[in-house]
């Protein structure tokens, strides 16, 4: 997994929790990088795991509720580092339903060895997107989190919702619905 989202991560934990809770949770993992990161390395999957499950542990939030806050965090990291790709498009369907054939291609030259989720596409139109998410790690709730700021960014009300299709999270799929802007979450 690439630095950034560690650091990215350990910058959340300290403006939403203070600096205290960032040295408990690594102090707490058992990390080979010993908690140092740089946002151009690459890392152990299984360190964010744990720096995670030490955060829930530590605030009593539930791990996948984390994930979600911190996916709702990193669109700003998205938005301040590449906000280039967000104006070659007109609107999130056409964004999201892009995300593997254009914007993962991109993240790929970007950060060499970025070990990214898979997204398919079972159904896509003007206002409607169903797509399949694929990933060992199971962060979909990442994912979800990302989709709905995308919405929002686009100033696009929405309706998401998501089905495991594997009960560990490997497999989801997302009905993704734009509504119209009357019905704004």
């Amino acid at each position: 997994m690439k630095g950034i989202v560690f650091t990215e991560f350990l910058e959340m934990v300290e403006e939403e929790f203070g600096l205290e809770v960032v040295d408990s949770i690594i102090m707490k993992s058992k990390l080979s990088s010993e908690g140092v990161y740089t946002s151009v390395g690459t890392y152990d999957f299984f360190e964010m795991q744990q720096l995670i499950v030490n955060l829930s542990k530590e605030t009593g939030i539930e791990v996948n509720d984390l994930i979600y806050a911190y996916g709702r965090y990193f669109f700003s990291v998205l938005l301040r580092h590449h906000p280039n790709i967000f104006s070659l498009y007109s609107d999130p369907i056409s964004m999201l339903a892009s995300i593997e054939n254009h914007i993962h291609v991109e993240v790929r030259k970007i950060y060499p060895g970025a070990e990214l989720p898979t997204f398919k596409i079972i159904k896509k139109d003007d206002n409607y997107l169903e797509m399949m998410y694929y990933s060992e790690r199971s962060m979909f709730m990442f994912a979800r989190a990302l989709m709905e700021k995308t919405f929002e960014h686009y100033d696009s009300s929405y309706n998401i919702d998501l089905e495991l299709i594997k009960e560990d999270g490997s497999q989801v799929k997302f009905s993704i619905n734009r509504q119209p802007y009357a019905f704004n979450q």
